[in-house]
């Protein structure tokens, strides 16, 4: 049996490599083979870390019998949706265009040109055989019917959109937003909707800029409503079982409404956009920052945790991260996280076993399956020692288990998320390991993903992956590699964001202000995808208005400032009636209010006095501020360098807003001054 698949560089469909399945990857020559033979495609699209597609390809894809239907009535290809988010975007498209859901393992019948005439999501193995038959039948006896609704849909889903557009966000529109997000706020146990509930990582940075903008100098007992909802959704994530309470780092959702069962399976893009989120929410002293005095350490502590559990459980050989843990271990979701009473006497003793089961919710009735508890930390521990200690040991019994798989891949976007929240934490957390391997990761992704001037999306064992970049890829690493060269004075890293941005404007331009989210060069499917709204990561499109509009404090370059400020057009109207889906936009719309304000650090690299005025402006400027770093002897080619120099021997920050910029000062008082005033 052909094995077409054990040459990829998606962990995913290595998983499917030896399935009875004949399967094909995306590409044309499924296409063809398809038509020769005169049958339905059958499209089967999911990711390495997904359960739903575990299951389905246990029961369905592992099973001779269903293979051996599948293999006599279809040509099957399996999609990685995270190596070709494209294909994924117009099927789910299409899929929730025809059932009213989406989801992964994503089931699509489609002609042998590709246009979808029946959608789907996961299907026991009896459903799917009899679906299998149903539609092979259709295709023999009814084959008009198919092409019809095949057509109908491409017609649909292909024709021209416009999005509604306006100026760019007012005070007014960013205001309007936290007033909706006000009437979605979950009180009791803060996020936003109901089951499954995810964590709303862009909201978070949103109303963090929000709350300091109109209330900058919050005194312990006082709050506005946008730091409410960030400090509380951000701590009640912190205490329940999403977050992993001794490994660190947060699970992809939770299943319940109180953050206590996660979806286990971990991400890269959740904790990288955590990880800068939690930092920004406690970078100021106690009495200064959203989550108020009495919670800043713990999100610090998470913070830290966090960061440390990228670079431990996803880094990989080559530099880069990967991009998830699975769900499962051992066959079942979750087997590797949970514990039993009993389970904890084993690995503390009675007394330690029952102190931490009191302080993790571990009990006899569990709040998983079989008994089993995921662990949650709703109070502080009474003795900080022993919850050291205890900590520990049960993080070294953990790691005795069956680990989940790591999916390995690395993904241009979600590693320039990581860049750009390492490089941040590590300067304001002074944690210089975190930055060397921010450094090494953009060299990674440079040197591997980069070839004149275009990206492609993923790469396996430093060997790149087949898939063009899309627009996010560009974007995230252009953010990335602005905030790397603000913590690290490398002016190359502003030459690359620009070329990236370049190619962005260059390839992506709708024509009317906005983005497409592939290239105008890249494979023509029957939809080109333009999704202005963030899901799980930012949408491209505002991916794009924060790289373009960073980029052009740094540069004075007027013709980035009007492409951001278009692709922040359609904020203004999400911000009224879907700001949930809108934080990347919303965020860098109040970075667009401040100027946004841009800062260079002129001064010896390493030096105490250099290195206290860039945490200076990591903790109190604005956020959307761009920090930029020098000797004051060369500018490396960054015009925002050019002629800032030390004042009298001293390192020296210049505070800047569209190049006019205030006097020089070199203390971290003054600088502190000049960047919270009105």
């Amino acid at each position: 049996m052909p094995n077409r698949l054990s040459d990829a560089t998606s962990p995913y469909l290595l998983q499917h490599a030896d399935n009875p399945v004949e399967w094909w990857p995306w590409g044309e020559e499924a296409f063809a083979e398809a038509r020769r033979r005169d049958v339905p495609v059958l499209i089967s699209v999911g990711y390495a870390a997904c359960h739903w597609c575990h299951v389905m390809a246990h029961e369905s894809f592992e099973d001779l019998a269903t293979a051996s239907r599948m293999n006599a009535l279809f040509v099957n290809i399996k999609v990685d949706r995270e190596e070709r988010p494209d294909v994924d975007a117009v099927y789910m498209e299409a899929t929730q265009a025809m059932t009213g859901q989406g989801g992964w393992p994503m089931t699509v019948f489609a002609t042998p040109d590709g246009a979808p005439f029946y959608c789907g999501t996961y299907f026991p193995r009896d459903h799917f055989q009899r679906l299998c038959e149903g539609v092979a039948a259709a295709w023999r006896d009814k084959r008009a019917d198919l092409l019809d609704q095949g057509k109908r849909v491409v017609e649909a889903l292909g024709a021209p959109r416009r999005l509604a557009t306006s100026p760019p966000p007012t005070a007014a529109d960013l205001d309007l937003a936290v007033q909706a997000l006000i009437r979605d706020y979950d009180a009791v146990n803060g996020g936003y909707g109901d089951e499954p509930k995810f964590p709303p990582s862009m909201l978070l940075s949103f109303l963090v800029a929000q709350h300091e903008r109109t209330f900058p100098f919050q005194s312990a007992d006082e709050a506005t409503p946008a730091a409410l909802m960030a400090g509380g959704t951000a701590v009640a994530m912190a205490r329940g079982g999403m977050y992993d309470q001794i490994g660190g780092g947060f699970a992809r959702y939770s299943v319940d409404s109180g953050w206590v069962v996660p979806h286990f399976e971990k991400m890269l893009y959740d904790n990288a956009l955590l990880l800068r989120a939690y930092t920004r929410l406690a970078r100021r002293p106690a009495g200064a920052d959203p989550a108020g005095a009495g919670e800043r350490a713990l999100l610090l502590r998470v913070a830290q945790e966090t960061a440390d559990w990228m670079l431990r459980d996803l880094r990989t050989p080559e530099g880069g991260f990967a991009s998830a843990l699975d769900a499962d271990s051992e066959g079942e979701e979750g087997t590797y996280y949970v514990w039993t009473p009993a389970q904890l006497t084993e690995v503390l003793g009675e007394e330690d076993g029952a102190w931490a089961g009191s302080l993790f919710g571990v009990t006899g009735q569990g709040t998983f399956e079989r008994g089993s508890s995921v662990l949650q930390l709703r109070e502080d521990p009474d003795d900080p020692e022993r919850y050291d200690r205890v900590r520990a040991a049960l993080l070294a019994a953990r790691q005795d288990r069956v680990p989940p798989a790591r999916d390995d891949k690395v993904v241009a976007s979600w590693n320039g998320l990581a860049i750009a929240a390492l490089a941040e934490a590590g300067a304001l957390l002074e944690r210089p390991a975190w930055i060397r391997a921010a450094r090494e990761t953009a060299d990674l992704v440079l040197g591997t993903h980069l070839r004149y001037g275009r990206l492609v999306r993923t790469s396996r064992d430093g060997r790149p992956g087949p898939s063009a970049g899309v627009l996010e890829d560009y974007a995230n690493l252009a953010e990335g590699l602005i905030a790397l060269h603000g913590v690290t004075g490398e002016a190359r890293y502003v030459r690359e964001a620009g070329g990236l941005l370049d190619t962005v404007l260059e390839h992506f331009g709708d024509g009317e202000g906005g983005f497409y989210d592939t290239a105008d060069d890249a494979e023509k499917l029957f939809s080109r995808p333009q999704d202005p709204t963030d899901n799980a990561t930012p949408s491209g499109r505002f991916a794009a208005a924060s790289a373009l509009l960073s980029y052009a404090a740094l540069t004075g370059s007027e013709r980035h400032r009007n492409a951001a400020e278009g692709a922040l057009s359609v904020v203004p109207l999400l911000a009224e009636k879907a700001p949930r889906f809108a934080g990347w936009g919303l965020a860098t719309g109040e970075a667009l209010l401040t100027g946004p304000r841009a800062v260079a650090v002129v001064g010896e690299p390493g030096a105490p006095e250099t290195e206290e005025l860039v945490r200076t402006v990591l903790r109190w400027a604005p956020l959307g501020t761009v920090l930029s770093r020098g000797d004051g002897a060369e500018s490396g080619g960054v015009p925002l360098l050019e002629h800032r120099t030390q004042v009298e021997g001293k390192p020296t920050a210049y505070v800047c807003e569209g190049f006019v910029c205030k006097l020089p000062v070199t203390t971290p008082e003054d600088l502190r001054a000049q960047l919270t005033a009105d």
